[in-house]
């Protein structure tokens, strides 16, 4: 049996309803979880009663904690009647429950249990998980029979018998309440895995709570209808887990934020970080220090362990940084700040003069405060004294919201050791992808080609090259030196257009040998854009000669080309607007916007990420003997990335950063990922990749617009060894909604752009296309600074996701199967009504056959009327949290390693011969019985059309004269009369059913197919 325990300490109540008459109330509270029972002792005439009782439930199942509630219960109670009076309830979820050592004592405010309850008031609990064997249970609490006023009996500081108690007089309004109840959850532990619960409903449980569905496929109540399969219930260590942390805005609890005394600020959905500020402006009339007069100054500003340096200039007495840093005041272990000149020399730096500060005394900015002006401060020597050269300086106490925090030096993504580590490679910025075009290349014909060897017919095509991009029409034998193709080449560009457009006409001559006819050079930037699919005009372009192998032409070689030369080319190039550039999969897409601009429809909301911190974060590398992490966020949504600043050498980094998008469409999924830099002190010169740790997708369409979700996300990445947790991100989302009416009117509107649908690319078109796309992207933000890099982009992008997985495989075989367990559950439901195995059950729904057969106009109105019930029903039980990875439909906790290594195999694959045979090997076998269901199935379909091909003649010539018989009937005899026919026949009762087929099935199982045909 588990040692595993719910530990429940009772601390305290406030403010509560006076029930007694004479302003006061004799309170107790009574807990159920499990189907146990305990209340602690009745505190009489007390409004702010203190108990400090523990209880200790035993968890039955561990597996099934997160789907229980526990429930606390305040009760006045009324000792002349034996009875108890309402004051206020408490849920709380299974996913919210930590260890003892993380759990603190939250004050939950009290809920009402029907519309017409007045309470107020708020109790005080400190809930969590306990496994040790030495703790024992409290006594269970039996039926309430007797009075409550004596001492609590099942309290762990007193173990006496139990007292029976009088049952209560339940709230007869409680059926008829509107409002849901709140459920409030205990901040997460990051080393007690959680798990995400579906509420449960039973008879006498009224009140709604939010519960975290997972994927929308989580096993709900015993009592509840269910909508999604119990299968994709997940380990409690992967399971999305809901916070409420204390932002600018407030605390947030159950997706509201309650305000603090203080006014929000504009980065509200993050923990507000102090920071010293300290910006180094100029510095005048420095002395000189070297022997040969010259002065090599630099600044270094030092707080307690921590220190930043600027560059330094050669030569110089009056220099100018400008340069910010940012010391975290959480790691400050100093009361002042010392801002240090410096002579640069090679054996040892010589000191030029100090600036003193005294950090209590330095003022505070508030944004939008403008920036503080930067002052001249006298440098001080060794001895104190003061001198004539100045430093212009400005130092203020800020947050992470002020402006000079992206580009300033922070002392919190560095080492208070080793300061050299900061570099680009580590701040905070923000990116934009490259505007992405189609480019369709309409190659029409072309004449008049002259080729070298006249005693045969040239066999010509036309290779078309963009940057790395090269796409060939097929081969066309020119026969009287014209060729004529049509077709179309589709490319990807990005601006500004930098490449050319390269049209060869080629000979191809034997296997491998190929002779350019000639070249066609075409900027892009002069290419005709539309954003519609009208016709573009086609130009004739005159070839040039093989050996003018690039676009820009000497003039002598312009001179040349002079020469009549009589081969063209008949061209249709333009630029098409009208689509959307896919560099994503269109599953989670962040932006189905076209690229031409004009089309662009009005934002219809703000999508607001607070990026806050990760905890117990698996080490990456080891540094001095240990293991550490240099991690840093990105999160892409649209054209727009953004990246944190790197956190050196954390378990636990906090970022606390905050980002803004304008949002297009709800049917967008927003990425956030989490990297190790592997960049750092010139460590990326070598070929190092940025590891990947985890990645969280929240799909814009399931948030509720207005509402605050903070939540933990587990960071999940699949390794050869299998799934592994890297960490958990805690964030803070919000989606905003600017216009209701046109977010709803975007349900109605096509997915892609128009032109998606008007000239639709085929499948191998976009797969090809957006391959050429994430490359340009990951090679454009590469060249940012600090750069995005390729890995980054690829993962962010899901870039290698249409590779063979046998793992996904089975996924999407499962997921296939699910879809369809509705469908399922109907048939074997309607087989037992067929069997008669419940004849109440059948009778009814011959009575309801027989009445839609007689009013066929009702089947319609009473399929949509059921179908808006079982909506209404649902609704109870909706998902309340975002859904998140999870393993169980991925497959990825049931995957054999074998099928993991080849999934991580390179492509080409890399592994040994004798492996690779061995996997073709099964993958032909997978092959087969894909190909025998292929073939089962075409089977059926040339029975169906053998009916009435004459290939069997006698069973055509049964089957055309059942027909006519089929139609005079048909024609003689009421429909409804023939439809409760055929109903009562296919549900009648065993006893006139035989174990045999039936005759049509025979008949038809007998028909000719041509599986005899085959080889």
């Amino acid at each position: 049996m588990s040692n595993l325990k719910l530990g429940v300490e009772v601390v305290s109540a406030h403010d509560l309803m006076p029930k007694d008459g004479q302003g006061s109330s004799s309170t107790f509270v009574e807990l159920q979880f499990d189907h146990q029972k305990f209340r602690t002792t009745v505190k009489e005439k007390d409004l702010d009663p203190y108990w400090n009782e523990t209880f200790y439930f035993n968890i039955s199942d561990p597996n099934n904690l997160p789907n229980l509630t526990l429930e606390a219960s305040v009760y006045h109670n009324i000792q002349a009647t034996q009875s108890k009076s309402f004051l206020g309830k408490v849920k709380i979820t299974g996913t919210s429950f930590v260890s003892y050592s993380d759990a603190v004592v939250l004050h939950y405010p009290l809920e009402k249990r029907g519309i017409f309850s007045r309470v107020r008031g708020e109790l005080g609990l400190k809930v969590f998980i306990t496994d040790n064997p030495s703790i024992t249970s409290s006594n269970p609490f039996p039926a309430m029979q007797q009075s409550s006023v004596l001492p609590n009996p099942f309290s762990t500081q007193s173990q006496a018998p139990a007292l029976q108690l009088p049952d209560f007089v339940s709230n007869t309004f409680a059926d008829k309440r509107t409002e849901p109840t709140r459920t409030f959850h205990h901040l997460p532990n990051t080393n007690q895995p959680q798990q995400q619960v579906q509420p449960s409903a039973s008879v006498n449980q009224e009140p709604m709570k939010y519960g975290v569905d997972e994927m929308r496929a989580e096993p709900q109540g015993s009592r509840i209808v269910r909508m999604y399969s119990s299968s994709a219930a997940q380990p409690l260590e992967y399971a999305l887990k809901e916070t409420s942390p204390f932002l600018g805005g407030g605390q947030v609890v159950g997706g509201r934020v309650i305000r603090a005394d203080k006014p929000a600020s504009t980065y509200d959905l993050v923990e507000p970080m102090q920071f010293l500020f300290v910006r180094v402006v100029k510095a005048r009339d420095l002395p000189t220090m070297d022997v040969t007069g010259s002065l090599d100054p630099y600044v270094e500003v030092r707080v307690g362990n921590y220190k930043g340096v600027t560059r330094h200039f050669e030569k110089t007495s009056n220099p100018e940084w400008n340069t910010v840093f940012a010391f975290s005041k959480d790691r400050l272990q100093s009361s002042g700040l010392d801002v240090v000149v410096k002579d640069k020399d090679l054996i040892k730096d010589d000191f030029v003069g100090i600036v003193r500060f005294d950090i209590s005394e330095i003022p505070t900015r508030v944004p939008p405060d403008s920036p503080l002006a930067p002052e001249w401060h006298r440098l001080e020597d060794k001895k104190g004294e003061k001198r004539k050269a100045e430093l212009m300086l400005a130092v203020w106490i800020g947050t992470q919201a002020d402006e000079a925090f992206p580009d300033a030096w922070h002392s919190d993504a560095v080492s208070p050791v080793d300061s050299s580590l900061a570099s680009h490679n580590i701040r905070s910025k923000v990116y934009h992808s490259p505007r992405l075009w189609y480019v369709r290349v309409n190659v029409i014909e072309a004449q008049d080609l002259v080729v070298y060897d006249r005693n045969r017919f040239p066999d010509v095509y036309v290779k078309a090259v963009i940057g790395n991009q090269v796409m060939r029409t097929k081969p066309i034998q020119a026969r009287t030196m014209n060729a004529l193709w049509n077709e179309d080449l589709m490319f990807v560009a990005s601006e500004p257009f930098e490449d050319h457009l390269i049209l060869t006409v080629e000979d191809r001559m034997g296997p491998n040998k190929d002779e350019v006819l000639g070249k066609v050079f075409i900027a892009l930037n002069s290419v005709e854009r539309r954003a519609d699919d009208r016709m573009i005009t086609s130009r004739w372009y005159n070839l040039q000669k093989p050996s003018s192998d690039d676009g820009e032409l000497t003039k002598k070689e312009k001179e040349k080309d002079r020469e009549k030369f009589a081969s063209r080319l008949h061209l249709r190039v333009c630029l098409d607007g009208g689509y959307h550039v896919l560099d994503e999969s269109t599953q989670y897409s962040s932006d189905l916007r076209p690229t031409a601009k004009q089309l662009w429809k009005s934002s219809i909301g703000i999508l607001e990420l607070g990026i806050l911190k990760i905890d117990a974060l698996h080490p990456m590398k080891t540094r001095d003997g240990r293991g550490t992490s240099d991690t840093y966020c990105v999160a892409k949504y649209g054209h727009k990335w953004i990246r944190t600043r790197t956190i050196i050498d954390s378990l636990n980094p906090k970022y606390n950063e905050q980002y803004t998008w304008e949002v297009y469409d709800t049917a967008t999924v927003l990425t956030v990922s989490v990297f190790d830099n592997s960049q750092l002190n010139d460590r990326g010169s070598n070929g190092a990749r940025d590891l990947k740790i985890g990645k969280v997708r929240i799909r814009l369409s399931t948030l509720e617009t207005g509402r605050v979700y903070t939540h933990s996300y587990p960071l999940l990445v699949l390794h050869p060894s299998g799934v592994k947790k890297m960490g958990e991100l805690h964030m803070a989302i919000r989606f905003s909604c600017t216009s209701l009416m046109n977010m709803m009117y975007l349900y109605s509107r096509p997915l892609l752009p128009k032109m998606h649908y008007v000239r639709p690319l085929s499948v191998i078109q976009l797969d090809m296309l957006r391959h050429h796309a994430v490359n340009m992207v990951a090679a454009r933000l590469s060249r940012s600074e600090p750069p995005l890099r390729r890995e980054v982009v690829e993962y962010m992008t899901d870039a290698h996701s249409h590779l063979w997985s046998m793992r996904r495989s089975k996924a999407n075989f499962f997921r296939l199967m699910s879809v369809f367990n509705g469908l399922f559950a109907v048939a074997k439901w309607f087989g037992e009504v067929c069997m008669w195995r419940n004849p109440i059950t059948t009778v009814l729904v011959h009575v309801l056959f027989v009445m839609l057969v007689c009013f066929p106009e009702l089947i319609l109105p009473t399929v949509f009327l059921y179908m808006f019930l079982i909506g209404l029903w649902n609704y109870r039980y909706r998902a309340k949290y975002p859904p998140h990875m999870n393993t169980r439909i991925s497959y990825a906790d049931a995957v054999h390693p074998e099928e993991l290594d080849e999934e991580f195999d390179t492509f080409p694959t890399s592994r040994a011969p004798d492996l690779v045979r061995m996997r073709y090997d099964r993958l032909r076998s997978v092959a087969g019985k894909i190909q025998t269901v292929v073939g089962d199935v075409a089977t059926q379909g040339e029975r169906l059309q053998a009916l009435l091909s004459w290939r069997d003649p006698r069973a055509t010539f049964l089957f055309v004269l059942l027909c006519l018989l089929a139609a005079v009937v048909l024609y003689a005899t009421p429909f409804q009369v023939l439809a409760i026919i055929a109903g009562f026949y296919a549900m009648r009762h065993p006893r006139f059913r035989h174990k045999l087929p039936a005759a049509p099935l025979n008949f038809f199982r007998r028909l000719p197919a041509r599986t005899d045909s085959m080889l």
